[in-house]
């Protein structure tokens, strides 16, 4: 599972072991689970103000898909992802090199421009 509070993940089988002692919150930093949307959207805005890059990237993704209860943006997914791989993320540079690889919604195909972030992801 992924957790929206620190942007640490854990194994499935962790997290099957800890629900089944009863543990519920975070198994990293404690903090109770949202049990909806907008709680988790909070947190997870609340990563963003501090500039991390696993929570940029994260809102990025729900911009892209339109989750959590926003509106579908590519271009606000694509601005995202930009800031996320500038302070180090390799997802988003891989999200990056997927938009303009494939194109759509926004985007033009520009399969070097694509090939360019897959390197860039490769590298760090």
């Amino acid at each position: 599972g992924f957790n929206t509070c620190c942007m640490k993940r854990i194994c499935k089988g962790c997290d099957l072991a800890a629900r089944k002692r009863g543990m519920k919150d975070c198994l990293f930093c404690r903090t109770p689970s949202p049990d909806n949307d907008v709680d988790k959207l909070a947190m997870i805005r609340a990563r963003v103000e501090k500039k991390d890059p696993a929570a940029i990237k994260l809102l990025g993704d729900l911009y892209y898909h339109g989750s959590l209860g926003l509106q579908k943006n590519m271009r606000r997914a694509m601005e995202l992802w930009t800031e996320a791989a500038e302070l180090g993320s390799i997802e988003a540079l891989y999200h990056l090199g997927d938009a303009h690889f494939f194109g759509g919604e926004g985007v033009e195909v520009n399969k070097e421009k694509g090939a360019d972030f897959y390197t860039k992801a490769a590298m760090q």
